[in-house]
């Protein structure tokens, strides 16, 4: 055979020094395009087990090559699964699993720039404007019904933050959100919410509703303590964004528009320096 590029001549190599098993090879890595193959041969993953774990989420979800880069460089493997929850208590053994696999510990919301003074509300609008990339980060299997969701009990009514159904787990994930520490107090208003949906929203399946506090930090023994005693599904992650400049700040850089200006400037600048130079050694 002939053609091929050096470049892709050593990813060949690359390949067969890596994939020595031949059934994993048939098995997993035949499933993916070669692109894929080269961004898991280039990313920075310690071992075979780390190439074959994203190998296979690749295959399950369908990323494309950007996105599997993506996830490759926000360590979802270490990610997934790491929420701290009380579903192995709450929910039955084989549930209680794919329910822990589902979420993750931090979410990392990139996409999203908050300012200092933001409120809980500038955030549940943020990830709704970008819904694409805040269902990318959810994971699989997650279905939108609305954010400040109504739940009326007698003359009284109350909001959830935002709601889900999530057709893999075939349960409403509740998802709470926090611009500062947890607290132990939103576990109990958490459970309060989840009894609600059970009665007003049941599951086809009768599957149990899940509740997600996501908040800007947490201490780990304090939220275990504080889901103790809980006899709903709840899960307890933190979430990052992008932290915009505060107000004193903001007026002293220049804006998206006056940076673009100043490149083509310096642009143009640096075509006028190398026409001079080429002129000078014409004429010289």
């Amino acid at each position: 055979m002939s053609g091929f590029s050096s470049r892709n001549v050593k990813y060949m190599r690359a390949f067969a020094e890596v994939w020595t098993d031949e059934q994993i090879v048939q098995q997993v890595v035949a499933q993916l395009p070669w692109g894929h193959n080269i961004e898991l041969l280039s990313a920075k993953l310690k071992s075979i087990e780390e190439r074959l774990w994203y190998a296979r989420a690749n295959i399950q979800n369908g990323w494309s090559r950007s996105v599997l880069a993506m996830q490759i460089d926000t360590l979802l493997h270490k990610r997934q699964g790491a929420v701290i929850s009380n579903f192995s208590r709450t929910l039955p053994a084989p549930q209680s699993e794919l329910v822990r696999q589902t979420f993750k510990d931090p979410y990392i919301f990139d996409f999203l720039t908050i300012a200092h003074d933001a409120i809980e509300r500038d955030v549940e609008i943020g990830l709704i404007e970008h819904i694409s990339n805040f269902m990318l980060e959810l994971g699989r299997g997650f279905a939108y019904m609305g954010r400040q969701f109504p739940l009326k009990i007698g003359d009284q009514s109350f909001v959830l933050d935002l709601l889900f159904y999530n057709v893999n787990l075939n349960c409403f994930v509740v998802i709470d959100l926090k611009m500062d520490e947890f607290r132990p107090e939103y576990a109990g208003k958490m459970q309060f919410y989840l009894n609600i949906l059970e009665d007003t929203h049941k599951s086809p399946i009768g599957a149990l509703p899940v509740g997600m506090i996501l908040c800007r930090s947490k201490n780990n023994v304090v939220v275990e303590y504080a889901l103790r005693d809980s006899n709903r599904a709840i899960g307890v992650s933190e979430y990052s964004v992008t932290q915009s400049p505060p107000p004193q700040l903001q007026s002293i850089l220049p804006s998206a528009e006056e940076m673009g200006r100043e490149i083509e400037a310096a642009e143009a600048s640096l075509e006028d320096r190398e026409a001079e130079k080429k002129r000078y050694f014409i004429n010289h």
